[in-house]
C-alpha cells in the first residue's frame, strides 16, 4: 500500500526514515493500548473493541488508499495470521 510496506534498501536516509516511522508506530500502538484499556475498564468487551478498531482502521485505509489497494492488503493478512504473526505468546490454540 505504501513504500513502507515493501522491503527497503539499506541507505542511511531510508534507515533514518524507517526508524522515524517505527517510532511513530510504537507511539500509535501505545495510544491505542491505553484507549483499549480504558474501554475495557468501562465494561466494553475486548472483542467488541477489536471489531470497532478493525472497522475504523479499514475505513481509514480505504479513504486513504482506495478499496482495491486495501482489499489486496487485507487479503494478504490471511497467511500472516496462519503463520502466527499476530498471536501473542501463550495464546496459541
Amino acid at each position: 500500500m505504501t513504500r513502507n510496506d515493501l522491503p527497503q534498501s539499506d541507505t542511511a536516509s531510508e534507515s533514518a526514515e524507517d526508524h522515524a516511522i517505527a517510532e511513530k508506530k510504537r507511539a500509535a500502538l501505545s495510544f491505542l493500548a491505553a484507549a483499549w484499556d480504558e474501554a475495557v475498564d468501562q465494561g466494553i468487551d475486548p472483542e467488541i473493541i477489536a471489531h470497532a478498531a478493525l472497522f475504523a482502521a479499514i475505513s481509514d485505509l480505504v479513504e486513504i488508499y482506495g478499496e482495491e489497494a486495501v482489499s489486496s492488503f487485507v487479503g494478504g493478512l490471511e497467511p500472516r495470521v496462519m503463520r502466527g504473526e499476530f498471536t501473542l505468546p501463550g495464546t496459541m490454540q
